[in-house]
This record gives structure tokens, C-alpha cells and sequence, in this order.
């Protein structure tokens, strides 16, 4: 059937990344989504946003004096930032009508995200949307209750017309549960609404982590009313019971996607059991290019003009704001790589401090110096043991270890633009893409990876970057990870990145332009929004076009 116009999507997401005056998002998930937005404005799409407003943000997170993070919340004043609609939307919740405000965030033009409030000043259910994945367990169900319900009750009451609707993680799967309940209240039956729900939804699951893969008792959903009207045996059908939100997602989807090639053949073994699931391609994440690739770096690129001499410029600006924040004054000569993401057990962000043999030769010669930045989970306290063990190692070593506190989009601009070196070093195949190694490649920073997530689409190994498994030349399943990875890293290093910093700069230069050509073809948020077109939107259309031809309705 012949495409004869541009689907128009929603997106649901639980978190979106856009500016330090937003912050609402926890991290790579909700910059991704932002990315996401601001390429939709930039190609001109109909994509538009749902989302929660999150009153207190996901945490300001401090280093106190025990070395260890600690949560700190304040009410943020989002005004000027947000445009009221003037349209409340009503959801059940534990017993009660729950009235959420709806919020417009005007910053892309024909593609705006509304954003859902239970804490407007009055309301009785503000303990709901105030930490974005704050809470107990049935706090998360209300917000997931208030994203996906809500969100579907918003779109309706704005009156926007909506062809697919696209689930970015399971926590938008209750969206899907009213998408049935209002064909089931047109006469539809429960299985008839699901198959017709189906054709006009598409998923994209974005980790192998069981925390990111969220579980409930039915008992415990019918008891919070999110299965919102449907019966126990319905809520089970979709979903199991315990009632698995991902399994829910890719049975309520025509198509599915992972977020890189290696994340796909995970997925797709992780969840080969389930039977009536979506099937699950990839299309690989991808990061928003004039949002975080530094605009003279671009041009010396383009011009073929002194690349080395504005990546200095920018090495100074971030070593410039660790004086200030950190009064630790690292040296712009010195080669220096970086590491900030979420501070998870699975990124393993302490791993190379477990050869200090290997790096205070380095320190006391004055060839290396690493600065590091990341958030922990609040409850994740191994997370935060991580990032305490790091700042211990800061302090231990002051001139040549640095640890940035409260990690933002501002540090992680700073860093994927100043650092040398981007190191990715995550147990496999826990990371299904990552994205903080795309932003660091764009400007020309080397990422040294192991072969996880997006790595081993784009780097090629010497040449834009180095890949920690191409070292050993041994099968990994034959070592314990963090050996064989330690042993590649410290490989790499010694043999290959610190002579060719120090004593090859035409080759450091050529590897650059490598990795920024790599990143401006391979690894935009543009050619991603493409690939969702291409290879999910347009297929949900045309399926959502035929069932209505069918039913004698278009």
C-alpha cells in the first residue's frame, strides 16, 4: 500500500533530558529522548513527547565529608520554562481520581512535550510525580499509571491526532492498557481492542538490566487500579504474573526495537521465550549533534584546520572548571581521560583502579590523569560505594584523580569535548548501546571500549578508537572479564595510547578526524529518527491504515 503521508507519533518516555533549567531525567535514557525531540524539530517530523513533570528532579547528588554521595531535593521554579494548556486530565489510582495538570514545553516548535503534573500547588497526590523513580514500589506503578493513563487521557483531551504511539521503555506500558479501554468501551471485545491496539504501537526496550526490565505482582496492580479495568486474568494474559512490564510491551507492540546490533541478538535470546511477542529489531541509539559536538571542533574538522589547538582550548575550559569546583589544578600537556555515566555496579567504573601498581608510575611521571563524574540511584548504595571508592582515590592521589559531584548535561558537555580519552569498559552485554562514548567521538575523543553496545559498529580498532577485545586475542569466555579487560586496558595503554600521545601527534590528529568522521555519519540522533521511520512507523501505518480499511472505517 503506497505511504501517502508522515505518521504522526507520540512518545512516551519517563524522563527527558534537555537543559540544566529542565531536569527532569534521571540519565542516558531521558537525554537520549531528548536528543530524540530535538531531531524530530530539526527534520521536521510529527513526533511529539509524554512525559511527567518532575517537581524535585532525580536527585542533586553531593560528596560529603565520609567521601560518600549524598541525595539533596528542592522544588524547582520551572516557570517561563513551561506553558499551562489549561486542560487537566482524571486517573484512578489506589482508590482515588488522581487530576494531573498538563504542561507544554514549547522549545520545538511543531514537536512540543506535554508533560503531566500531580503537583501543582493544592493537590492532595503530589507525593506522585515529585522524584522522577523515587519512592516505594507503589509509587513507581502511580507514576507509570499517571505516564501511560494520563498521557493517552492528554492526547485526547488536546485533541491531537495520533497514528502510532511509540513506548520508549516499559514504563510507558499502562498506555497501552487504555488504548484497550477505550476500544473495549465502543463495543470492541478484550482481544479484539488488544489486536486493534497492537497496530498502532511500537516499543523500544533499552537494557539486558534486570532493574530496568521492572516486575510486579497482578495482585498488587489490580490493587493500585493500573490495570484499569481489565480483568486479572486479562492483566495476565498481557503480561504474566508476575506481571513483567517488558513482556506486557512486546505484546502489546506490531514491532519492537533494541538500541545497537549487539543489544538486538540479546534481546532477542532474552525474551525468545515469550510467545505472541513483537518482533525485535535494532536500530542503534543515537546522540543530537549540534547538542553536544562543540561547534569549532566541527569546523576545524570540516576546514582541515588545527584540530589539536581548539581541543586544547576546550581541555583548558573543563580543567579550568575542576579548579573552580574541585580547587585542583590538572595539566593541559598531560594526557587525560575521562569517564561519566550512571555510577551502576555492571559499568564497572572502578576497574582500573584495581592495578594501582600500574598507575602511581604514572602519576609520578606525569603521563596520566583521569577524571571521572556519574550518578548513583539513591537506593543504589552499591552504586554509591563505587563513587566513595573513587573519591577516596581522589584524594589520595589530588593532582592526578578527579571526581566531579552532581553530574549533569553541563559536566558531561565538559567532558566529552575536553577529555582525550573516553574509556567504556561495562561487563558484556550489559550495555545495550551507550551513548556517552558517541557524544565524546564527535569531538574527537578516542574511545578505548570493550566490544558492547554501539562499539562495534563504528570503531575500528587503531583507527578510530581501540577495542579492548581485539588485545588479548584469546576468547573472552575463557577469562574472568575484569582480568582479561584490565589486561587489555593496561595493553593498550602502555603500548599503543601513551607513545602515540606523547610522540606520534600526526597519528593522535588522524585518529580524531577518524572517530568525528565516524560519529557524523554513523552515530546522529537524525539518522536514528530516520531508522524509527523507515522501520517502525511506516509499518505500524500501514498496518493501523489496513485494519480500518477492513473494518470499512477509512
Amino acid at each position: 500500500m503506497k505511504q501517502n503521508k508522515t505518521p504522526k507519533v507520540a512518545y512516551f518516555c519517563m524522563e527527558y533530558g534537555l537543559s540544566k533549567n529542565l531536569p527532569i531525567y534521571a540519565g542516558g535514557l531521558g537525554i537520549l529522548a531528548g536528543d530524540y525531540l530535538k531531531a524530530a524539530k530539526d527534520l521536521n517530523v510529527p513526533i511529539i513527547g509524554v512525559g511527567i513533570l518532575w517537581r524535585q528532579d532525580y536527585t542533586t547528588q553531593l560528596i560529603g565529608q565520609d567521601n560518600y554521595p549524598h541525595d539533596h531535593y528542592q522544588n524547582y521554579d520551572f516557570s517561563g520554562i513551561i506553558q499551562d494548556t489549561n486542560v487537566t486530565v482524571k486517573c484512578r489510582v489506589r482508590g482515588t481520581e488522581v487530576t494531573c495538570k498538563v504542561w507544554k514545553v514549547d522549545m520545538f516548535g511543531n514537536n512540543p512535550l506535554y508533560l503531566l503534573d500531580a503537583g501543582f500547588p493544592g493537590s492532595e497526590h503530589s507525593w506522585i510525580t515529585t522524584r522522577l523513580y523515587g519512592g516505594s514500589e507503589q509509587d513507581r506503578i502511580a507514576q507509570e499509571i499517571i505516564l501511560g493513563v494520563g498521557g493517552i487521557r492528554a492526547l485526547r483531551a488536546l485533541n491531537l491526532d495520533v497514528d502510532v504511539y511509540h513506548f520508549n521503555e516499559g514504563h510507558a506500558v499502562f498506555a497501552g492498557l487504555e488504548l484497550i479501554r477505550e476500544k473495549m468501551a465502543a463495543g470492541m471485545s478484550f482481544r479484539e481492542a488488544w489486536e486493534a491496539t497492537r497496530k498502532e504501537v511500537v516499543f523500544t526496550t533499552h537494557t539486558p538490566v534486570e532493574a530496568g526490565n521492572e516486575v510486579h505482582n497482578c495482585g498488587l496492580l489490580m490493587h493500585m487500579e493500573a490495570n484499569n479495568g481489565l480483568s486479572y486474568e486479562q492483566l495476565t494474559e498481557l503480561g504474566g504474573n508476575p506481571f513483567n512490564m517488558t513482556i506486557a510491551a512486546l505484546r502489546l507492540a506490531c514491532k519492537a526495537n533494541a538500541v545497537s546490533q549487539a543489544h538486538e541478538k540479546t534481546a532477542q535470546k532474552m525474551w525468545q521465550h515469550i510467545d505472541n511477542a513483537a518482533q525485535i529489531i535494532a536500530i542503534t541509539n543515537g546522540v543530537h549533534l549540534s547538542t553536544w559536538q562543540n561547534q569549532e571542533i566541527k569546523q576545524a574538522y570540516e576546514q582541515n584546520k588545527d584540530l589539536a589547538s581548539v581541543h586544547q582550548k576546550l581541555k583548558k575550559k573543563l580543567l579550568d572548571y575542576i579548579a573552580k569546583q574541585n580547587k585542583v589544578e590538572l595539566k593541559p600537556d598531560i594526557l587525560t581521560i575521562g569517564f561519566a555515566r550512571r555510577a551502576a555496579a555492571y559499568k564497572r567504573g572502578g576497574l582500573i583502579f584495581k592495578r594501582l601498581d600500574l598507575l602511581e608510575p604514572l602519576f609520578k611521571t606525569n603521563k596520566l590523569q583521569l577524571i571521572y563524574s556519574g550518578k548513583a540511584h539513591p537506593n543504589d548504595h552499591q552504586g554509591k560505594n563505587i563513587i566513595q571508592q573513587i573519591v577516596e582515590i581522589s584524594k589520595r592521589y589530588p593532582n592526578h584523580v578527579v571526581f566531579l559531584e552532581d553530574y549533569d548535561m553541563d559536566i558531561a558537555r565538559l567532558m566529552v569535548q575536553g577529555c582525550d580519552v573516553w574509556l567504556n569498559n561495562p561487563l558484556r552485554p550489559m550495555e545495550a548501546s551507550g551513548t556517552s562514548g558517541m557524544k565524546a567521538a564527535l569531538n574527537g575523543v578516542l574511545n578505548v571500549s570493550v566490544l558492547d553496545g554501539w562499539v562495534g559498529e563504528a570503531i575500528t580498532h587503531q583507527e578510530s578508537g581501540w577495542i579492548l577485545d581485539e588485545i588479548i586475542g584469546e576468547p573472552l569466555e575463557n577469562w574472568d572479564q575484569d582480568e582479561y579487560d584490565l589486561q587489555a586496558f593496561y595493553h593498550v595503554l602502555f603500548k599503543e595510547i601513551i607513545p602515540i600521545y606523547y610522540e606520534d601527534k600526526t597519528r593522535w590528529i588522524r585518529m580524531m578526524k577518524a572517530s568525528i568522521k565516524m560519529g557524523e555519519e554513523l552515530l546522529s540522533s537524525e539518522r536514528m529518527i530516520r531508522e524509527y521511520y523507515s522501520e517502525l512507523y511506516n509499518y505500524a501505518f500501514e498496518l493501523k491504515k489496513e485494519n480500518l480499511l477492513v473494518k470499512g472505517l477509512s
